[in-house]
């Protein structure tokens, strides 16, 4: 593979990206998604995180990690396996926000695609919830 390859980097090894401009303001998107039930939508079932570095957490399915940063209202970073999530939220302009999962350090292009699907999923629940929320 060519460093030009879609998705990977020199310092992170493959990542991915998944965004949506949402029409909720990012305090309420920040408040969900680092909440109960948000936290189950892209962790996992049963996903509790105590708010700070260093923290670990397990989800019902057995998956365990540690809280890499923590910065409220802004984003979680957090490792998942032998990868690190990173779920950011910002504003966008009229009341809306820009919800962002991030994850680096996959195996290969062929777990890139898998993940990106996996979280263009996560996405479309979360905005499906966020919608009941209103």
């Amino acid at each position: 593979m060519s460093a030009r390859s879609t998705g990977l980097t020199k310092d992170a090894g493959w990542q991915v990206g998944v965004s949506r401009t949402l029409p909720q303001s990012p305090a309420t998107v920040w408040e969900f998604i680092s909440g109960p039930r948000g936290l189950e939508l892209w962790l996992g079932a049963g996903a509790r995180l105590t708010p700070e570095r260093g923290a670990g957490y397990e989800t019902d399915a057995g998956a365990t990690g540690e809280v890499r940063g923590y910065r409220p209202g802004d984003r979680i970073r957090v490792t998942y396996g032998d990868t690190t999530v990173q779920v950011a939220v910002s504003a966008a302009g009229g009341g809306r926000s820009v919800l962002v999962f991030h994850q680096e350090r996959l195996a290969g292009p062929e777990e890139r695609e898998r993940q990106r699907a996996h979280w263009q999923h996560v996405m479309d629940r979360v905005a499906e919830a966020l919608d009941q929320l209103a």
